[in-house]
């Protein structure tokens, strides 16, 4: 065999596995007996470590000696720099380029948002199925300075909560403010809680109330993301200053009314649960049917159906009916102060 020619910044994944599995334990046998046959039945061409080998030569690591086809250790340290350097080389190199690359599609997302409203998409987009949450993703990404956001219901899973936290820490790591609106329910959902810690652990602010309101997402107070009236997988992205001046403005009277969401709360409960009791009261005054009542509370039907029922107990009544009339007769609304 001849010495192999050392290849500069071309050793990948696949080179490193075999260096680090076959050819370093042959380095230590070749360093500890002082020399490595070339004739050596495991490392002919058929041979087992022939790859391994070969590798350690191209690296530089055996060396032929005097004797022919007799290869010798040589000190690793001189050979290190020779793999190390270019590959960290190659890396500065890639790194600066991604850099450049971001700098680039950055141009193009500031003219894209300052974009005169008379381009095609308009000051209404309608963005459907899995075109969403990278959609949603996009905007996250690329927001300076603040984020609203309203999210009725506990009805986001673990794993899409976990998606959440990820994107909303990034963008709260970069300085960007967080505000979030729950309803009360959202209090009794560990995952939730969970994701509570983590965005305001990073400075987030997030509270929760028992009336119930629409999903919606505001970027910078120059778009907003609502949900489509088509179905469940469609929003609608509004572009539209005043629209958007609007619907910030319900965010903020909406907050204001709303109790500090943390994990110490103790106090709080009591008035949440009042507040939960008496928006029940109004939703069966009103005749709501269940499923629309729970929605609006944002819990299961079998939990508002368990509010109803302690309700019952309360007001010693057989049928909502009864319930009905007695709570007509003692003048209770579910507009009660206090």
């Amino acid at each position: 065999m001849q010495k192999g020619k050392f290849r500069v910044g071309t050793y990948g994944p696949e080179d490193r596995a075999l260096f680090e599995s076959e050819a370093t334990s042959l380095y230590e046998e070749v360093a500890e007996t002082g020399e490595l046959s070339a004739h050596d039945p495991r490392v002919v061409p058929d041979g087992p470590l022939h790859a391994a080998f070969r590798l350690l030569v191209e690296l530089g690591l055996l060396s032929t000696g005097q004797v022919a086809d007799v290869y010798v250790p040589v000190d690793p340290t001189s050979v290190q720099s020779r793999i190390v350097s270019p590959l960290g080389q190659e890396g500065a190199k890639l790194l600066e380029e991604s850099s450049q690359w971001a700098k680039a599609f950055g141009s193009l997302s500031h003219a894209w948002r300052r974009a005169p409203q008379s381009i095609e998409r308009g000051p209404f987009t309608h963005i459907r199925n899995e075109a969403i949450d990278p959609f949603i993703a996009g905007l996250v990404a690329e927001c300076e300075e603040e984020i609203l956001t309203a999210q009725p219901q506990t009805g986001r899973d673990p794993q899409t909560l976990a998606r959440a936290a990820l994107r909303d820490t990034t963008a709260l790591e970069r300085g960007v403010k967080m505000r979030t609106l729950y309803q009360h329910s959202a209090r009794r959902s560990a995952v939730t809680h969970k994701y509570v810690a983590a965005v305001t652990e990073r400075g987030a602010e997030v509270r929760t109330l028992d009336e119930f309101f629409n999903r919606m997402i505001v970027i910078d107070r120059r778009v907003a993301v609502i949900p489509g009236q088509e179905d469940l997988r469609a929003v609608m992205a509004i572009r539209e200053p005043s629209v958007v001046a609007y619907l910030v403005d319900i965010f903020e009277r909406t907050w204001e009314r709303a109790r500090p969401f943390t994990n110490r709360e103790t106090s709080m409960m009591k008035d949440i649960a009042a507040e939960q009791r008496a928006m029940t009261i109004r939703m069966l005054i009103e005749g709501h049917a269940d499923p629309a009542s729970a929605k609006r509370l944002g819990v299961s039907t079998r939990t508002y159906a368990g509010y109803i029922a302690d309700l019952k107990e309360e007001y010693e009544a057989e049928t909502r009916f009864q319930l009905g009339y007695t709570m007509g007769s003692q003048g209770i609304s579910g507009n009660e102060s206090g």
